[in-house]
């Protein structure tokens, strides 16, 4: 028995996909350019890598159902993905691919039955540990995006802007402070 299936999984990536999102509007298209330090990725960069960095997982597990990472070819795919994210995209184009792939990758995962999240793929040799669950597996693309998003909300303090997350925990402080003083 499972208390984390298919439909949960799409539920939480979900919400850390609309949340990804809200940043990804708060920021204005002429900071999508800005970079931390040199050598990092750009804020869109960083919001293109994130929409498209479900596709590895989703090639494993959904379109090849693979049972073993043995013969994967790691490298091509980094290869892939590293030129789609330098594309020159518009913030309205990334936005839009965060939307598409987070739906795709969302609707996929509603439909996967506990007993596919349960079974295990073998990691390649040397790997450990040797194998882990599809869970396991898919779960790294919503602690993956989480990950990013903590330092795109850096780059948005950074810039000025006050991340939607802690604008809106704010607004709930203040009306609970505006309730508890009418009670007064």
């Amino acid at each position: 028995m499972t208390y984390y299936g298919g439909k949960d999984l799409a539920e939480a990536f979900r919400t850390v996909r609309k949340n990804t999102i809200g940043i990804a509007q708060d920021i204005p298209a002429e900071k999508y350019s800005y970079r931390a330090t040199p050598g990092t990725r750009s804020v869109g960069e960083t919001l293109t890598h994130i929409a498209l960095s479900y596709g590895f997982q989703y090639q494993v597990h959904a379109k090849e159902r693979r049972t073993t990472l043995e013969g994967f070819d790691f490298p091509a795919m980094v290869q892939r993905f590293t030129a789609e994210e330098k594309a020159p995209l518009t913030k309205e184009q990334i936005i839009e691919l965060l939307r598409a792939n987070g739906d795709k990758f969302a609707a996929w995962l509603e439909a996967q039955p506990d007993d596919f999240l349960a079974e295990r793929v073998q990691m390649r040799a040397g790997m450990a540990p040797g194998s882990k669950t599809r869970f396991e597996m898919i779960m790294s693309v919503k602690e993956h995006e989480m990950h990013h998003r903590g330092q795109l909300m850096l780059m948005e303090r950074i810039i000025g802007i006050t991340p939607h997350l802690t604008r809106e925990m704010q607004a709930r402080f203040a009306a609970a402070a505006n309730a508890a003083a009418a009670k007064k």
